[in-house]
């Protein structure tokens, strides 16, 4: 149909002629309220928006000779903090000469992992960086969520 009887009938039909597929030959176009489509398409990526989770890194920092109550109250954070649906990064400060003994660190790593092994899994797993040792641990959730899909 040439360009000028769809124009007309767009006319007619007080409609929109929108092209859809310029690319084609030839191309192609649809009648359609064209105001009303982006006010349609406006509304579809706002509710995308709406239902997306945003995880945040949440970080516990610890020393290498740290106490046991301590250590109890750092994994009760991080406890809380996967329980929200974050991921947490647990950074081990070393200090002085501390940093000749990175397996003190390590240990630690260790045994937050195993603290909080039923509820999440270790992303990372510890690396010096510098003076800092970090190692990341996300929700079991989280892990489920990206295998099904």
């Amino acid at each position: 149909m040439p360009i000028r009887e769809a124009l007309e009938m767009s006319l007619v039909r007080n409609q929109d002629l929108v092209e859809v597929a310029p690319s084609a030959k030839p191309p192609v176009c649809r009648f359609m309220d064209y105001g009303k489509f982006k006010f349609e398409q406006n509304k579809r990526d706002k509710e995308a928006r709406k239902k997306q989770k945003i995880i945040s890194v949440k970080e516990v920092k610890m020393r290498p000779n740290i106490e046991d109550h301590d250590f109890q109250t750092k994994a009760k954070n991080a406890r809380k903090f996967l329980l929200g649906g974050d991921k947490v990064k647990l950074t081990i400060m070393f200090k002085g000469r501390q940093i000749t003994h990175p397996e003190l660190g390590e240990r630690l790593c260790i045994k937050l992992a195993e603290h909080l092994a039923d509820i999440s899994t270790v992303e990372k797993s510890p690396k010096v960086e510098g003076r800092n040792m970090t190692s990341i641990f996300v929700p079991k959730a989280d892990i489920e969520k990206k295998e099904d899909a």
